[in-house]
């Protein structure tokens, strides 16, 4: 907070956004200015500032400030710069090639997925999955698998952040049952989406591990019910495992050079 305070409006203004961050919910004014070390007509003109630059978004209805769009796309190409997207580029689009289905490249920050890259081979059918959106890891094939793969504790403090919303009828809605699923992921080396984040839309999923087991992210073949079933999609599972070793191989290199050693 010091820090924040030497820091001129900049460093006020950072603060400001990380007040309602770590909220993990939209913000009233006042709730804002319990949190806020300033005084309320600074607390109001950073916050005013921020909105009409698109940082933040206000909702006039609910008198509520969260996060904005300008801050999710600048944070989204900081990622894909610093990430897995360039890395595994290359793959996504052999991998999409040869299964010619819709490919999603994702990672995982407190418990929400990030999606930062999709390969789209078909016009038949679309996801909500798009470059740059964020989704649940709850139910998302993606989502799932990086749960599977985490150590105890990141996994347990992912968990705690599920809203475990249900968007379809086969939904999981509770904590219990994610965690009895998330065994079986990790048994079987891959999860589904069984139409859990939108009807109609499956997926299979495989992590992109470290060599000591630590999660990067994840890559899923996602497809409509009206192409293939479920069990189809296990014919993938072999050239999905191929991508995300290969992906992970390279990512080692470049991101991690000495987890090898």
């Amino acid at each position: 907070m010091n820090h924040a305070l030497k820091d001129g409006t900049v460093g006020k203004a950072l603060l400001m956004l990380d007040i309602i961050a770590d909220a993990e919910q939209s913000l009233r004014f006042n709730n804002i200015l319990a949190l806020s070390p300033f005084p309320k007509a600074t607390t109001y003109r950073l916050l005013q500032t921020m909105t009409s630059q698109a940082m933040l978004s206000y909702d006039a209805e609910s008198q509520k400030y969260s996060l904005g769009m300008r801050l999710v796309r600048l944070a989204h190409h900081a990622w894909k710069q610093a990430s897995l997207g360039p890395i595994a580029s290359p793959y996504l689009n052999q991998l999409a090639s040869e299964v010619g289905e819709t490919v999603h490249l994702a990672q995982i920050e407190n418990g929400q997925v990030l999606f930062i890259d999709k390969r789209h081979t078909s016009q038949r059918f679309e996801t909500l999955a798009q470059v740059g959106r964020i989704a649940p890891a709850h139910c998302t094939g993606v989502g799932k698998v990086m749960l599977a793969y985490m150590q105890p504790e990141r996994q347990d403090y992912a968990l705690q952040r599920q809203t475990y919303i249900k968007f379809t009828n086969t939904t999981i809605t509770n904590k219990e049952a994610l965690l009895d699923e998330l065994i079986t992921i990790k048994r079987e080396g891959v999860a589904y989406d069984k139409e859990e984040h939108e009807n109609g839309i499956i997926s299979i999923a495989a992590p992109i591990l470290t060599s000591s087991g630590q999660v990067m992210g994840a890559i899923s073949i996602a497809t409509s019910t009206s192409r293939h079933t479920l069990e189809d999609l296990t014919q993938y599972r072999d050239v999905l495992d191929a991508t995300t070793k290969a992906v992970s191989a390279e990512a080692e290199l470049y991101l991690h050079p000495t987890s090898g050693s």
